[in-house]
């Protein structure tokens, strides 16, 4: 069996995805997924200009070889875009494989743990009461775990994910259009003395069994993140994400001897190598990986394995910029993994995605069902997909009242 060709797609309903088709010898073809947000044509140049010439005429069954043949044989390795383009190509041929056996590929893995895997949602308001009604209106669809961030008083563009005007909350995504970013401006100590209380309210909102996530999302100084996460310890969390930027690693020491909040951490990570001491020290509870930025299913299933022998739990991310072509990646090692925890899921305009990645997966009161479909169970729609073009766009940046240049 052999690789004849792959062509690369960009595009997609509010996102530009972008899209890798495997085709062989023998008629079947395999869907990766390779979007880098607010970077896409980069993995897709690597992918076209380098990678697809040396895929033409290779085994796709021997996916492990080919995971190394392009990771280890690269003198300079690792980073996003280069680990998005192997991801791509590694779960097209993991798709690839399952449907040579006719099978889902949890199956592949071992089969399944679990029956749904339990997803939450972003709620976020211009205020605390505009909060409130966010968190309600994703509890009335049936979700079980809510991710709450809330406008500051006092603090011009609010923090991070949250909308400048209410009742904008329950389907609210950050604006990430045109390519020079937008500015968010940024005060850690209006931060830190209105955040605790307000996680206080919300679980005061919701009772004492609905899961609290909240993200920091990068911007606290270490000794800022330990006093912060030991005063929201009588919240509750069932998680803390991202409390200090990624790179220190040793400031996860200070949290976790100052606070038992459970820390979730690694949506910017790309290998086991940026994360196996985070592990392997257990310094944190939830590793955040995602199946792209990550190298694919191959490298993450490895990275999955590695955190359960440290009693850490997976939190894959699940932002827009993933498709569902990863989404369902993500999903058969999430009814696989035994030390499963919880998916980010939010996929944006999804009768739009539906129709360009067409799958029997379903979603529904807050959990997410795999299908039997052999492979990935994803499809896609290449008539559908002529619908749309690349749009550039970036993310924000974020300065301190001063003018300072902060952590995004």
């Amino acid at each position: 069996m052999k690789i004849t060709g792959a062509e690369v797609f960009i595009g997609g309903p509010g996102k530009n995805y972008v899209t890798l088709k495997i085709m062989t010898d023998q008629g079947i073809y395999g869907l990766g997924d390779a979007t880098l947000n607010n970077r896409e044509t980069l993995p897709a140049a690597y992918l076209q200009d380098y990678l697809i010439p040396n895929l033409i005429g290779m085994d796709p069954r021997n996916s492990e070889d080919i995971w190394q043949f392009f990771y280890r044989g690269a003198y300079f390795r690792g980073g996003p875009i280069a680990m998005a383009a192997y991801g791509a190509i590694d779960m097209a041929l993991w798709d690839i494989k399952g449907k040579l056996a006719g099978l889902p590929l949890y199956q592949l893995f071992g089969g399944k743990s679990r029956d749904g895997a339990m997803v939450y949602a972003h709620a976020t308001g211009a205020d605390l009461a505009d909060l409130k009604d966010s968190v309600s209106s994703y509890l009335e669809q049936g979700y079980k775990a809510v991710r709450v961030q809330c406008g500051i008083p006092d603090m011009p563009n609010a923090g991070y994910a949250v909308p400048d005007e209410k009742s904008a909350g329950a389907d609210y995504i950050t604006d990430f259009s045109g390519i020079r970013p937008k500015v968010e401006i940024w005060d850690s100590d209006k931060y830190l003395r209105f955040m605790p209380d307000a996680l206080a309210e919300v679980r005061n909102h919701v009772g004492p069994n609905v899961k609290i996530l909240h993200d920091v999302h990068h911007r606290l100084l270490p000794r800022e993140a330990a006093a912060f996460a030991k005063a929201v310890e009588p919240v509750g969390l069932y998680w803390l994400e991202d409390p200090t930027p990624a790179e220190d690693q040793e400031s996860l020491r200070l949290i976790r001897q100052h606070s038992t909040t459970p820390i979730a951490i690694g949506e910017v990570f790309n290998s086991i190598w940026d994360c196996n001491k985070l592990i392997e020290n257990e310094l944190i509870d939830f590793i955040r990986v995602a199946v792209t930025y990550a190298g694919g299913i191959t490298h993450t299933k490895r990275i999955v394995e590695l955190a359960g022998l440290h009693h850490i739990r997976t939190g894959f991310h699940g932002a827009p910029s993933h498709s569902p072509i990863s989404m369902a990646a993500q999903a058969h090692l999430n009814a696989w993994a035994p030390n499963f925890g919880i998916q980010e899921y939010l996929v944006l305009g999804s009768a739009a995605c539906d129709a360009l990645f067409p799958s029997d997966h379903v979603m529904e009161n807050g959990m997410f069902q795999v299908s039997d479909a052999p492979g990935l169970g994803v499809d896609f729609d290449e008539t559908e997909a002529k619908r749309y073009s690349y749009i550039a766009g970036s993310h924000p940046v974020v300065r301190l009242q001063d003018g300072t240049l902060w952590n995004y």
